[in-house]
């Protein structure tokens, strides 16, 4: 049986896909103080038509720009000029979160009740009239068929409310083990090993990602069939990790010391190792010998999330992690969290961080600025007295 495990901590949510064998198929990570915006349903201002583009821009609450492609509203091959005008209101959804400078993907055409409550919003101007889903119920609705595991009782809540309470087991203790926490913090580095020798090399920029195989002690060895299964185990790492890290847009892999002929024959196997996840497709092989596929985009990558490489505020929340933790195992103590100035910065910026780690520890949570210290030694350690 498939399970979801969904983890709370000071301004984050981690959740976890398990398939039957409890290997991490999907990872997602959310800090509600800024989430993506998808599937979020606002009412949005047309500010401009944009006829080149095929769409309009639309002001949204909070100050956003998004685009609304002319396939989004109105019959099909309508242009957008006959289907909005400039100063129109429009209830419209947030399909692709925003990215690289440009606004979010909307659409107009909505569900019925989306519809309904848009209709039921007070007049007026630009409005985010309700969030979008969660990840976890977003994986609870994709896989009916997993069991819902989770240590907040908030978040327990309100999947019971949306799924039923048969589904949902609310832990009293961290649902990601010491283990589990390891293998996921792999998904923030470049480097994967392969079983057998070897490793990926995950290089994502703002045009593509580029996965490189290094053979490691298995290049240039005497052995062809193991360059061959080095190579079948990158193909199937390489797939796995695409749909882990949610990887998006064009993605390029390049396999260890094989012709192009050898490299098409494993075209199948990856296409085969891709199958599971819909949002990928492969396109084939360029004329450089590199498997190309293209992946859409609707949430933000991983790295974009984490940071690359991890950002401080991807610190700062690992460290009220472990303090909320500490807090747990040991209470009644203060604890302080002693931190580069960037990281503190950073934790005050996202809405509601520093308060929930206060409410989950039981007291005050002392700041000590250090201005020589990394952000990746973010520390939490029992608050001097005094």
């Amino acid at each position: 049986m498939t399970t979801i495990l969904a983890s709370a901590s000071p301004g984050e949510r981690r959740i976890v896909l398990l398939d039957h064998d409890d290997r991490i198929v999907e990872f997602h990570v959310e800090r509600p103080g800024r989430p993506d915006g998808v599937g979020d349903l606002h009412h949005a201002r047309v500010s401009a038509l944009a006829p080149a583009m095929a769409g309009a821009f639309l002001a949204m609450a909070g100050g956003e720009t998004g685009f609304l492609p002319e396939s989004a509203v109105g019959p099909p091959r309508q242009s957008i000029a006959r289907s909005v005008s400039e100063g129109q209101l429009l209830a419209v959804r947030v399909t692709r979160a925003a990215q690289g400078g440009k606004g979010p993907r909307l659409t107009a055409r909505l569900t019925p009740a989306e519809a309904a409550r848009a209709a039921a919003a007070p007049p007026g101007g630009p409005a985010l009239l309700a969030r979008g889903p969660e990840a976890a119920l977003r994986l609870a609705r994709a896989h009916p068929e997993a069991a819902i595991r989770t240590d907040s009782a908030p978040l327990a809540a309100r999947l019971r409310g949306s799924l039923g309470p048969a589904r949902v087991t609310l832990s009293h203790s961290p649902v990601l083990e010491d283990a589990l926490e390891a293998e996921l913090d792999q998904f923030a580095g470049a480097e994967v090993p392969l079983s057998g020798g070897g490793r990926l090399l995950i290089h994502p920029t703002p045009a593509l990602t580029a996965i490189d195989v290094d053979a490691g002690s298995a290049a240039g060895g005497r052995d062809p069939q193991a360059q061959l299964r080095l190579n079948q185990a990158a193909v199937a790492e390489a797939a796995r990790q695409i749909r882990l890290r949610n990887l998006a847009g064009p993605i390029l892999l390049d396999l260890a010391g094989l012709t192009v002929k050898r490299r098409e024959a494993l075209a199948g196997p990856l296409r085969q190792a891709l199958a599971a996840d819909p949002l990928v497709q492969l396109r084939g092989i360029g004329p450089l010998g590199l498997l190309e596929m293209l992946r859409q985009r609707i949430h933000p990558p991983l790295h974009e999330v984490l940071g690359w490489p991890p950002s401080p505020l991807t610190h700062g929340l690992a460290a009220l992690r472990r303090a909320a933790r500490e807090a747990a195992a040991r209470p009644g103590r203060r604890w302080a969290l002693r931190a580069a100035p960037a990281v503190i910065a950073a934790l005050r910026d996202l809405p509601g961080a520093l308060a929930e780690a206060e409410a989950a520890i039981g007291t005050p949570l002392q700041l000590l600025t250090e201005p020589g210290r990394s952000p990746a030694q973010a520390e939490i350690e029992e608050a001097p007295h005094g």
